[in-house]
């Protein structure tokens, strides 16, 4: 009885050693950039698969709304990308929304005509 437990002790043991994944890389903390997943090779090895971090939406400088049209990727990608992948053909197109854009030039234009306003009464 004693030795069946032994050879299950160890059989159990082996299994633990078989499934035992270590880091691939230099870092060895459980930290934001060092993010795994466990997969099985065709061959039946366990290994570990590195994540990237996810990604974040633009956002407009002034609402905070999500971007449209703007890819979400991680900035050093984006570094990469063309300049017309990155923005859009309008004034502001990247960093403002199109509603915030509207509301700044319909803004830019009641002050001209507050001003023309204001001129015109000192005038007379």
């Amino acid at each position: 009885e004693y030795k069946s437990y032994l050879s299950v002790l160890r059989r159990i043991k082996a299994i633990m050693v078989l499934n035992r994944v270590t880091y691939r890389r230099r870092l060895s903390y459980n930290t934001k950039s060092n993010k795994t997943r466990i997969n099985k090779t065709p061959g039946g090895k366990l290994v570990i698969l590195y994540s990237k971090k996810k990604t974040q939406v633009s956002k407009c400088g002034d609402c905070r709304d999500a971007l449209r049209g703007i890819p979400a990727t991680r900035p050093h990608k984006l570094a990469g990308l063309s300049k017309r992948v990155k923005t859009v053909s309008r004034v502001y197109g990247g960093t403002k929304c199109s509603r915030c854009v509207r509301s700044r030039i319909i803004r830019a234009f009641l002050i001209e005509e507050q001003k023309i306003v204001a001129k015109v009464l000192k005038a007379q």
